[in-house]
C-alpha cells in the first residue's frame, strides 16, 4: 500500500506442471475474506527450466521440455476424460475438478514461461485443448510478441529489476516491454514477489518507458491492463462510476523513482498514509 500497490493476484510457484489455483484479492481490508476479489482466478501452470529441474533431479518426468509439454496435455486429456465419467454422476476426484474450471472457460491458465519457444508451446497447446491463457514472465515476450497479438493472449511481464540468474534469463531485454506494446499486446507488469519486492513495481514500469515503452502505455500496464489480465477490469484499474474507487495520490509522477505516495485509498477508505505508517 506504502507505494500504492492495492491488487494482486497470488499463485502457487512454478516447480509443477500444474501448480494450483491463483487467487486474487486486495492488499487492505476490513477482514481477510472481505480481501478476496476471485477465487480461484487462474490456474497456475509451468514451462521451462523450473519443473525440469525440480522432477530431473529426481530422476522422473518431466526431465525436458518435451516432457513439460507431454505432461500439460495428459493432463487436460484425463481432466476431459473424467469429466465425462463425472457427468455419469460417478465419484468426484479432486484431483481433476480445478482442470475443469479451465476447459469450460471460467478461469485461464496462467502459464509460467520466460523464453519464446516455452511461450509458444503454451499457446499452441491452449489452442489444441482450447483453453483462456495469460503469460507469467514472458521474459522473451519481444521475440514473440506478434503471435500473442494475433492469439490475443494477455501477459504479466517481469520482474524486469533482477539480473539473469538462470539459464532461461539470458536473453532478458527490457526490450520486450516496449515491443508488446507496438504490436498490441495487453500486459501488466509483475514483481514476482517476493523475488523483487511488490513495492517495486512503478520502478519496474520507469525502467519499461526507459525502454522505449510510453508512458502512457506504463501507466496502463500498472493500472488498467493489470486489471484485464487479472480480469477485474470491471471493479479495479480506473476511476469509473461503480467501480472500487482505488486511487494513490502522490506528491508527483509516480513513474519517477523521487515520487513520494502520500496517501492510497482502497474502495474509497484511506488505507495508508504517510503520516500515520511507517515507510517501507
Amino acid at each position: 500500500m506504502a507505494n500504492g500497490v492495492t491488487t494482486v493476484n497470488v499463485m502457487p510457484g512454478s516447480a509443477n506442471v500444474i501448480g494450483g489455483q491463483a487467487v486474487a484479492a486486495k492488499t487492505w481490508g476490513p477482514s481477510r475474506s472481505s480481501r478476496i476479489l476471485l477465487q480461484p482466478s487462474g490456474l497456475k501452470m509451468a514451462l521451462g527450466e523450473n519443473p525440469k529441474r525440480v522432477y530431473g533431479g529426481q530422476d522422473k518426468t518431466p526431465s525436458t521440455r518435451l516432457g513439460n509439454a507431454a505432461l500439460m496435455r495428459e493432463a487436460f486429456i484425463q481432466a476431459r476424460n473424467y469429466q465425462r465419467k463425472r457427468d455419469r454422476d460417478e465419484e468426484p476426484d479432486l484431483r481433476w475438478e480445478s482442470l475443469l474450471d479451465v476447459l469450460d472457460g471460467t478461469v485461464p491458465a496462467l502459464c509460467h514461461a520466460h523464453r519464446a519457444d516455452d511461450i509458444l508451446t503454451a499457446v499452441r497447446i491452449s489452442r489444441e485443448i482450447g483453453f483462456r491463457l495469460t503469460i507469467e514472465h514472458c521474459t522473451e515476450g519481444n521475440l514473440v510478441a506478434g503471435e500473442l497479438a494475433a492469439a490475443g493472449v494477455m501477459c504479466t511481464l517481469g520482474p524486469l529489476l533482477t539480473g539473469r540468474s538462470k539459464q532461461e534469463l539470458r536473453d532478458r531485454s527490457l526490450e520486450a516491454a516496449p515491443a508488446m506494446e507496438r504490436a498490441g499486446v495487453v500486459f501488466g507488469f509483475t514483481t514476482d514477489h517476493p523475488v523483487t519486492p511488490s513495492y517495486s513495481l512503478p520502478l519496474a514500469a520507469s525502467y519499461a518507458v526507459g525502454a522505449g515503452m510510453t508512458r502512457e502505455g506504463a501507466l496502463r500496464a500498472l493500472t488498467l491492463d493489470g486489471a484485464c489480465v487479472i480480469g477485474l477490469e470491471d471493479r479495479v484499474g480506473s476511476l469509473e462510476a461503480d467501480k472500487d474507487a482505488d486511487c494513490v495520490i502522490a506528491d508527483g509522477d509516480l513513474l519517477d523513482p523521487r515520487t513520494r505516495v502520500l496517501m492510497t485509498l482502497v474502495d474509497g477508505t484511506v488505507a495508508w498514509t504517510q503520516d500515520t505508517w511507517p515507510r517501507i
